[in-house]
């Protein structure tokens, strides 16, 4: 052979090889570009066949974790291969397919019969099967079928092709499959993030003194997220007179039930009632007294959920969900615990309400009481005194100029006793949006009540990121302080100052008043001193008292800026 054409010949097998390498190499990029399984399978029965100009490709896949099998095709049924794979011995694709670790290659699969039994134009003719490896195991095959352009089958170099393309392929697809993992992970550690919260969310609430209706807007707007409910209704009993009234009502839809009370064993949301156990149906139109709309907003299941507290069933919530929802014994045990922990918050709500409700009562018979006992009687007595005055204007005007001044300062210590009243009754006028300006209304009514100067210092840096939990102890223990100052102190002059002390704050108030001898009389200031020591400690503060008769008293609360976290180990 001359030798040009020896040269051209070698030219065009190396422009052939480069042609090859660089089809293989755009075949194994594009498995990359697609992070999702199917789509990974689908690139590589196209890519495989365009490799070898097959007119027709498929793959099989098998997951050992899931046992699940996955066959795409593109021209050819799992029939054909399976007619072309399958031996005798009675082994599934699957197995032939783990059994093979070598390709396969058949030139002519025809035969002079076949037209007879089926159509030759879907008769396959020629054939190639590669094994899909990683990791020493076999994940799937490659099936190519009948080569294009007249060619009359496949050749070594198309099946070195395709077992170097199937490398690429066992590494795309082990990534889509980690990728697959990961998104998984990724979305039930979301799912377990959420059910966290709304448990913290339930046990803060049990702890906290919300309104009800804020109570319960706080934890079902949570519920129905977590959950993908489309609305919910909550219906709390009544204990005096034992019915179920519906109390809030929260999501996109304008009612579930038509009625808004109901009696234990009445309807689908009474038999929860009695029986105490959570249940759900998708038989809507079997609901007596179900509300229309909810078939208009396509809901398709409702979930009654019993609030149980202390063993018993103190509400119910009713849940609605669009379409037929199932539920997993994890979703039923999360349900669950909501019931009881809602069940609890709601008891515990009640319980706080009843408490400020006796707390009133036993307020204002403390105050008749001690009006009574007291300024009543001093006002009788001046009023006495005043009506002898009267009666000895003519006799002696010295001796009833006397009685008036005796009158009159029998009324100022009826006006200072009142203001002391009217000063243990001001916290419930004052509202504190930050703790400057609360400190700053209670002094000034302090002042207007008592009229002793008072003195307030804040600094900016104590306040600074102040936790509101403990502001708020910090204003009432001042107000405390001040009442008693007011009170029994008899001081011209206080101070209350808020420092930054180090990572801590302090509270001080000191009045240069009588004082007192606290070992001596533990209980001259009545519960006053207990009440500030409690509300310290209940924020984690240390509160101190410091006074001697005659040396006035200083009150030191000292605290962190952030109340400790109630799971928090004690350090002692």
């Amino acid at each position: 052979m001359p030798l040009d054409n020896v040269l051209a010949e070698v030219d065009t097998q190396n422009l052939n090889n480069q042609t090859t390498e660089f089809s293989l190499h755009h075949a194994a990029l594009s498995l990359f570009s697609d992070l999702s399984l199917e789509g990974v399978l689908k690139r590589i029965v196209r890519s495989s066949r365009d490799l070898v100009n097959a007119q027709n490709a498929a793959l099989y896949l098998h997951d050992e974790l899931s046992n699940q099998e996955t066959f795409i095709s593109d021209g050819m049924t799992r029939e054909q291969v399976e007619s072309i794979l399958l031996p005798s011995n009675g082994k599934s694709l699957g197995e032939v397919m783990v059994d093979s670790s070598i390709g396969m290659r058949l030139k002519d699969i025809s035969s002079p019969g076949d037209d007879d039994s089926r159509d030759s134009e879907k008769a396959i003719k020629s054939f190639l099967g590669v094994p899909i490896r990683a990791y020493g195991k076999t994940l799937g095959q490659i099936y190519l079928a009948d080569k294009g352009d007249g060619a009359q089958g496949f050749t070594e170099k198309d099946q070195a092709l395709i077992e170097m393309f199937s490398a690429h392929a066992a590494a795309a697809i082990e990534n889509a499959r980690l990728y697959k993992q990961v998104l998984m992970n990724e979305a039930e550690l979301t799912q377990r993030n959420e059910e966290l919260e709304l448990i913290h969310t339930l046990t803060s609430a049990v702890s906290s003194s919300m309104e009800l209706n804020d109570l319960l807007a706080s934890m079902f707007d949570r519920v129905l997220t977590l959950f993908s409910a489309g609305s919910a209704e909550i219906f709390l009993v009544d204990e005096s007179s034992g019915i179920f009234q519906l109390s809030y009502r929260t999501g996109d839809s304008q009612e579930i039930w038509e009625k808004g009370r109901f009696r234990s064993g009445e309807g689908f949301l009474g038999k929860i009632a009695g029986r105490a156990e959570l249940s759900w149906t998708h038989d809507l139109q079997s609901l007596e007294g179900i509300s229309k709309s909810v078939f208009g907003d396509g809901y398709g299941t409702i979930v009654g959920l019993p609030l149980i507290a202390r063993g018993g069933v103190v509400g119910v919530t009713s849940l609605g969900f669009r379409g037929e929802r199932k539920f997993g014994d994890r979703e039923l045990g999360l349900l669950k615990a909501v019931g009881a922990g809602v069940g609890v918050a709601v008891m515990v709500t009640r319980l706080n309400r009843q408490a400020r409700r006796l707390a009133i009562l036993e307020e204002r018979e403390r105050i008749a009481m001690d009006l009574h006992d007291g300024s009543i009687q001093s006002i009788y007595a001046v009023g006495l005194t005043l009506d002898y005055s009267r009666m000895m204007i003519d006799e002696s005007p010295e001796e009833a100029k006397d009685s008036v001044s005796q009158a009159i300062e029998g009324l100022d210590a009826v006006i200072r006793d009142i203001r002391a009243y009217i000063l243990d009754l001001q916290p419930s006028r004052i509202r504190m949006s930050d703790l400057r300006e609360g400190l700053s209304l209670l002094i000034r009514e302090f002042k207007a009540n008592s009229l002793v100067d008072a003195e307030l210092q804040v600094e900016d840096e104590a306040i600074l990121n102040l936790d509101q939990e403990i502001a708020t102890a910090l204003f009432l223990i001042a107000q405390e302080a001040l009442s008693n100052v007011g009170k029994h102190a008899r001081a011209r002059r206080v101070w209350v100052s808020i420092r930054s002390l180090d990572e801590r704050i302090s509270l001080q108030v000191i009045d240069n008043g009588v004082g007192f001898d606290n070992k001596i009389e533990p209980g001259k200031l009545g519960h006053g001193l207990n009440n500030m020591a409690e509300r310290a400690r209940h924020v984690g503060g240390e509160f101190e008292v410091l006074s001697s008769p005659g040396e006035g008293t200083t009150i030191t609360i000292l605290t962190d800026k952030q109340k400790p976290r109630q799971d928090a180990k004690s350090t002692h």
